[in-house]
Order: C-alpha cells, then sequence, then structure tokens
C-alpha cells in the first residue's frame, strides 16, 4: 500500500489494533474519494506486479486477501475505465513424435482421481523460437497442485531432455513407489533410457490415447500460460537469457505467486502447504481414487 509519512497503512492498523477490512469499511463511509484511489492504486500495483496478465478476478481475490472488501464487477469496472486489460493469449502449438517401435502405455491418468501430491506427475515438451533458432523445455508437474516439480531447456529434443526434468522432479520430491508418470507417447518418454529411469524409481508409466490432447490437460494449460504470460511478451536476447528469464517465471513466480482458479485461486505452493497443515493431504500414505469403467 501507499505509504503514510514512514509507516503503511498495514503497519498503522496494527498499532491501532484494527483491521484492514476494518480501515477500508470506515474510509469508504467518511472519505469516498480517498477510498477509490486507494482502491484504484491496489489494482494497478497488482496488474503490474503480475505481469499484466491477472483480470478482475483474480485481482479481486488478490484484493480480499489484502483486507479490501469489493466485488468483482467493481474491480471489473475500474480496470476498464483505467484501461487495465489482461494480455490475450496466442495460439497455441505442439508437436509429438510417436513414430517409434518403443512400448506405449496404458492411460491410468484418465482413471485417477488425485487426492494428493505425488500421486500423478504429468509430463510434455513444448519449443519457443527465438531470433535464430529453435529450443525446447520439457516439464513435469504435480497433478494435484499444478507445482511445476522439475524442467530443462535445450537446444534440441535428444532424449537427455525430459531425463533431466525427471531426474530434476526426482531430486525435490524424493517420491514415494507407486507415483503415476502421464506424458504423451513421444520418443523422449517412450525410449529404453527413460522407461528404466522411471522403473528403477518404481514409477509406473502412463500415455495418452492418439488424437486426444485433453488426456494431458493440466500440463496443456501450464503450457499456454508460460507461453501467453512469459514467451510471448518478451524479446529475448539469446539462449541464456531466455534461460534466465524461465528460470525465474516457473520457481519465483508461477509456482509462489501466480493464482491458480482450479486451486481456489491460490499459488501452487501455497496449496500445498493449506492442503498439507489441513491434514488433507500426505505424500506417505495418501492413495488415489481409481476408476476402470472409463474408455
Amino acid at each position: 500500500m501507499q505509504l503514510q509519512g514512514k509507516l503503511s497503512v498495514e503497519r498503522m492498523c496494527q498499532l491501532a489494533g484494527v483491521s484492514r477490512a476494518g480501515f477500508y469499511r470506515h474510509l469508504v463511509e467518511v472519505e469516498p474519494d480517498q477510498e477509490e484511489m486507494e482502491l484504484r492504486d491496489a489494482i494497478q500495483r497488482i496488474y503490474l506486479q503480475h505481469r499484466r496478465h491477472y483480470g478482475y478476478r483474480r485481482i479481486s481475490v488478490e484484493l480480499r486477501d489484502r483486507g479490501m472488501l469489493v466485488n468483482r464487477k467493481r474491480v471489473a469496472r475500474l480496470m476498464h475505465e483505467d484501461n487495465l486489460i489482461a494480455i490475450s493469449p496466442r495460439k497455441y502449438v505442439a508437436t509429438t513424435d510417436s513414430g517409434h517401435d518403443f512400448q506405449v502405455y496404458l492411460n491410468l491418468a484418465a482413471r485417477m482421481q488425485v487426492t494428493a501430491v505425488n500421486q500423478l506427475w504429468v509430463a510434455d515438451i513444448t519449443y519457443i523460437r527465438l531470433r535464430r533458432e529453435f529450443v525446447f523445455l520439457a516439464v513435469i508437474l504435480d497433478a494435484y497442485s499444478r507445482l511445476v516439480v522439475g524442467h530443462c531447456l535445450a537446444r534440441s529434443l535428444h532424449s537427455e531432455l525430459a531425463q533431466t526434468a525427471l531426474k530434476q522432479a526426482l531430486e525435490l520430491r524424493r517420491p514415494q513407489p507407486g507415483l503415476v508418470h502421464h506424458s504423451d507417447r513421444g520418443v523422449q518418454y517412450a525410449c529404453r533410457e527413460y522407461a528404466e529411469l522411471l522403473h528403477a524409481h518404481g514409477i509406473i508409466p502412463s500415455m495418452s490415447r492418439p488424437g486426444n490432447p485433453w488426456d494431458n490437460a493440466s500440463c496443456e494449460s501450464f503450457m499456454k500460460t508460460l507461453k501467453r504470460e512469459e514467451v510471448y511478451c518478451r524479446e529475448y536476447k539469446d539462449y541464456d537469457d531466455l534461460s534466465r528469464h524461465l528460470e525465474a517465471f516457473i520457481d519465483q513466480y508461477y509456482n509462489r505467486q501466480r493464482r491458480h482458479s482450479a486451486l481456489g485461486y491460490r499459488a501452487p505452493a501455497d496449496f500445498e502447504v493449506a492442503a498439507s497443515a489441513a491434514g488433507e493431504t500426505s505424500a506417505m500414505t495418501a492413495a488415489p481414487r481409481m476408476s476402470f469403467f472409463q474408455p
């Protein structure tokens, strides 16, 4: 919030023993013009903090978390008046090379109802165009929290690209045997080296059905977010510049700050903490629900 002398509104509320929500209710009653300016200022700060990609719904949730009780319609109106329009997505393109003779696996992900972390990981690869080359990004998400648990950027689609992302995820999460790993049928995931790495850690492979992108919807959604909110918004100098920005976007922004509608407008890391504190999930004992009657 805007500083009042040397103290912020939050600090003054603490010293006075009142809530921020109470302060803003009082402000609406006695100084409506000042309250309007404070609200507009907060909206603009949130809009810029989240790289011009938050719409009125996410900004409304953020405002409520800060103690500013305001409905979505008012936020939408003020954003429209101030020309704060969330950046629109571009068309997303995905490619998969499934023309290989390696083994493909049953689609288990379509039959799972995930109830905790480290039950289902989803993996995917996308390309990013730089000025003089195409580069490739492999990611792995935990399907329960949408947290990116592993990622790797490389200049070619060799099998080591996907393996490096998987190794990073294994080092970070150290999952128990029985985790399901879901991907498309691309050669990077079907090759012998990748299958052996999964087997060595007691991980069960699962693969999408041909021509059915919805099987991997959560990972596809992340890739669209990455392209829309980071890649399409910048001109990268080179591969190293791209690598630095991707690292910051994934680890600092997406995992820890960006609110996800499917998570009750919480960031993935916060969602995991909240679920753990509420006793809703345990990586050691929780088990997913399965259905064997889906096609």
